[in-house]
């Protein structure tokens, strides 16, 4: 891949979105949390649609088409690739349980801890990183894979930083704190970038690895931390809406995918 800038503007449009949790400021707490389940929904079902409809597809379909002879690395991918994705979704589980990142879509008083704000800042600022590295890979296999990989990273952050935001607030931050310090951490996504863009450059095909690892840790974020969430709720008509969101996140992925088409 010889151009950076479409990796670094959809890291910076993800950093952005750190500010979403400025909404909180304008509306009720009961309001949010109203939206905040169907928004997760829709992010579940976004990152198994950005995994399962573009990314291992087309993972698959390079090496289905062929490698070029000596290449180790897509040869790899191309015999072991599921094997790959089952390692990022434990590359994931292990960074979870050694950082305690949790994406914490529920209400703040159920947390106890109140170290929980710097916790959550340093497995935030991870995660971002990890953003960064997926999405430059995502471009340097196309335009359209960069683009799908972008959005399911944008609609997760969403409901993220709403949490994130009210988690940093509980901890004792100000708002303006809280924006300032998500905001910071969001930009360790453009770092993220920018390391995965030199790796690229220098270690052949690294790409592929890196994007079935991400394929495995968006499965994982969607059933692991997202849908238990769900899960969560007893009222059957809320149960079924944030069911039909999590079903219009996948076929909003399926739709990305026919546009490019």
């Amino acid at each position: 891949m010889n151009n950076l800038l479409y990796p670094i503007i959809a890291t910076l449009i993800v950093s952005l979105i750190s500010f979403v949790g400025v909404l909180a400021l304008f509306f009720k707490k009961a309001f949010l949390n109203k939206i905040l389940l169907l928004l997760v929904g829709f992010s579940a079902g976004s990152l198994l649609g950005g995994a399962f409809l573009h990314i291992i597809p087309e993972l698959a379909g390079d090496h289905a088409h062929g490698v070029e002879e000596g290449d180790v690395v897509s040869s790899f991918i191309g015999s072991d690739l599921f094997l790959i994705v089952i390692l990022g979704f434990a590359v994931f589980f292990l960074l979870e349980k050694i950082l305690h990142w949790h994406h914490h879509h529920k209400e703040c008083e159920e947390c106890e801890n109140r170290t929980l704000p710097i916790m959550n800042l340093v497995g935030d600022g991870l995660h971002n990183f990890i953003d960064g590295l997926i999405i430059v890979a995502s471009f340097s296999i196309s335009f359209e894979i960069g683009v799908a990989t972008t959005i399911a990273v944008i609609v997760h952050e969403i409901p993220q930083e709403l949490s994130d935001f009210g988690v940093l607030i509980y901890g004792g931050f100000s708002r303006l704190k809280a924006l300032f310090f998500n905001f910071v951490t969001a930009l360790m996504a453009v770092l993220g970038a920018l390391v995965g863009y030199l790796l690229i450059s220098y270690v052949a095909n690294i790409q592929t690895t890196l994007l079935a690892i991400a394929a495995g840790g968006f499965i994982y974020i969607a059933a692991s931390d997202l849908i238990p969430e769900l899960n969560k709720e007893k009222v059957l008509y809320k149960s079924l809406t944030s069911f039909i969101f999590f079903l219009l996140g996948i076929g909003f992925m399926w739709g990305v995918k026919f546009l490019f088409e």
